[in-house]
């Protein structure tokens, strides 16, 4: 089965998602600076939400990149990873509205815990699909990143019961390392471009010769 659709299907999940947080922002009755602050809570998890909303976009855009082919289990993976994104409107609005308590908090971290672990399994569903030599395995590498974000994911719900500014900050940090360009999949497309490229003129010349 081919890509496309997938890739439309989950274009659209995440954009209804986007359009369910952003309804959750409540006008305030009052024309004044001072009635904006009940909702900057609510305003402040929408953002962070949102950021990780992009950065999954970012990836799975990049990721069926260099996928040429969806198996069955590359489906549902996908379907798996979708599920956990289509929780972040209600651990979103849950956080906000409490003011970041310890207990939405931690529940917003095992969301984005299990959306990590989630993405981990589609990548190695389309390995399991092209093999290790695909342009997949080449551009993963280590995966450092991949490897970081579910310890702070972890580490920022066990600490939201201690303070749950703190779980902010980690939350906060692992998107920052996201945000940062992580051009892998683009080094290893350019680089296969590039031999490509040399392959033709090599042939043409060959021809001409």
């Amino acid at each position: 089965m081919k890509k496309n659709r997938l890739e439309a299907f989950s274009d659209g999940v995440l954009a209804i998602i986007i359009t369910i947080m952003v309804l959750e922002l409540k006008v305030p009755h009052e024309a004044r600076l001072e009635a904006l602050w009940p909702v900057f809570p609510v305003f402040l998890s929408y953002v962070l939400s949102f950021l990780y909303v992009g950065i999954y976009w970012n990836n799975h855009h990049h990721l069926f990149q260099i996928t040429k082919y969806v198996s069955a289990g590359v489906l549902w993976a996908n379907m798996h990873l979708l599920f956990w994104l289509s929780l972040f409107p209600f651990t979103t609005a849950w956080l906000g509205e409490n003011h970041w308590a310890a207990i939405p908090a931690a529940v917003y971290g095992f969301v984005l815990l299990m959306a990590a672990i989630a993405y981990y399994l589609l990548q190695r569903a389309i390995l399991a699909t092209e093999g290790k030599r695909s342009l997949l395995g080449e551009a993963l590498g280590n995966d450092w990143k991949g490897k970081l974000s579910p310890v702070l994911y972890f580490l920022a719900i066990l600490l939201s019961f201690v303070n749950p500014w703190i779980s902010l900050v980690l939350y906060a940090a692992a998107a920052m390392l996201w945000l940062i360009p992580d051009r892998r999949i683009e080094k290893v497309l350019q680089r296969h471009e590039a031999d490509a490229m040399k392959a033709g003129r090599a042939f043409r010349a060959e021809e001409e010769d």
